[in-house]
C-alpha cells in the first residue's frame, strides 16, 4: 500500500529546512539542492510541492508570519488586564528567545531578498504597522490613553520602536535581552497610558 503523505505538513518541514539553510548559509545558500538535503528529501520531491524556488521562499516567509500571528492571537485571547495583553503582543514582535531570534533573522533575509527581486515591494508586508495601530486604537477604546495623546503619532513612534528593538535585539541579544526589552516597552506604555 502506498504511503500517505500529508503535503501541508511536508511543506512546513521543507519551509523549516529552508530557514535552517538560510541561518547557516544565508540566502545565497537557499538553493533547491541545499534545502532538499536539509529536509532529507530529493530535489524532485521538493519540486513536487513547490513549482519554483520563489514559491518555496514565499511559502517559507509566510510561515514565519503565520507562526508569529498565531502566538499573538494566543496572547490576545488570554484573560489578562489590557496592559499585560498589550505588552505580551509587543513582546511577540521582537526577538526575545532563540526561536524568535531565528525567525527574525530569516525574516530580515527574506525581506531583503524579495525587496530586490520584486518590482513592487510592500514595506508593510509584515503587518507590524497595522498591529501597532490596532494596539493604540484598542488602548483608546478602553479609555487607557492619556489625555491629549496623538494616536497617529504614537502608532508611528511605537512602530519605529518595535523595528529598532527587533534589529538591535537580533544584533546584540546580550545587551538587549528580554528583561531590558520588557522594561523599555513598559516604560513606553506608561508614557502614553494610565493603568490602574
Amino acid at each position: 500500500m502506498p504511503k500517505l503523505i500529508d503535503h501541508e505538513q511536508r511543506k512546513k518541514q521543507i519551509a523549516e529546512a529552508t530557514w535552517r539553510v538560510i541561518l547557516e548559509q544565508g540566502m545565497e545558500g537557499a538553493t533547491v539542492r541545499n534545502i532538499a538535503k536539509e529536509a532529507d528529501i530529493s530535489p524532485g520531491s521538493l519540486r513536487h510541492d513547490f513549482a519554483s524556488q520563489e514559491d518555496l521562499l514565499l511559502y517559507a516567509m509566510n510561515l514565519v508570519k503565520e507562526n508569529a500571528a498565531a502566538r499573538i492571537e494566543s496572547v490576545a485571547m488570554q484573560d489578562m488586564p489590557p496592559r499585560e495583553i498589550a505588552l505580551g503582543i509587543l513582546l511577540e514582535l521582537v526577538p526575545t528567545n532563540e526561536e524568535t531570534r531565528a525567525e527574525m533573522e530569516v525574516w530580515f533575509a527574506f525581506t531583503a531578498y524579495f525587496r530586490k527581486k520584486r518590482l513592487s515591494f510592500d514595506a508593510q508586508h509584515d503587518g507590524i504597522y497595522m498591529g501597532v495601530q490596532h494596539i493604540i486604537r484598542q488602548l483608546d477604546r478602553l479609555h487607557l490613553l492619556k489625555k491629549g495623546v496623538n494616536k497617529d503619532m504614537e502608532a508611528e513612534m511605537l512602530y519605529a520602536m518595535i523595528d529598532g528593538l527587533a534589529l538591535h535585539a537580533l544584533l546584540d541579544p546580550q545587551r538587549l535581552n528580554k528583561e531590558k526589552i520588557t522594561n523599555l516597552l513598559n516604560h513606553y506604555l506608561d508614557s502614553i497610558c494610565h493603568f490602574e
